[in-house]
């Protein structure tokens, strides 16, 4: 599997804007093949979140071992995680403008 796209989801009630998210996205990028992460934040719940691409498996769940279990333990929440695979919904993906895929489009 070459693309990897990753659901995290913190049942915490904590607003977004109290998020201080600039040196939480430093230490992110020095992880190995995390190519993006959309911050999510709940409607109505103030859960907090995020929707990440990585180039494998391994690498993927080294960032779930390493930063997101870890962070929960530190929130005192739970923590939801949800991997899927981002090669066998290729074609689907591009049929949609997905934008996981626009280098397909050159």
């Amino acid at each position: 599997m070459s693309q990897v796209f990753v659901y995290a989801e913190y049942q915490v009630s904590i607003p977004f804007s109290q998020i201080d998210w600039k040196p939480v996205n430093i230490e992110m990028k020095k992880f190995p093949g995390l190519k993006s992460k959309t911050w999510l934040s709940g409607v109505k719940t103030n859960t907090i979140g995020g929707f990440y691409e990585f180039d494998s498996v391994e690498n993927a769940q080294n960032y779930i071992d390493a930063l997101l279990i870890p962070f929960a333990k530190q929130v005192n929440g739970n923590l939801t995680v949800k991997l899927f695979d981002g090669d066998i919904t290729k074609e689907a993906s591009v049929g949609m403008n997905s934008p996981f895929y626009l280098t397909d489009f050159n």
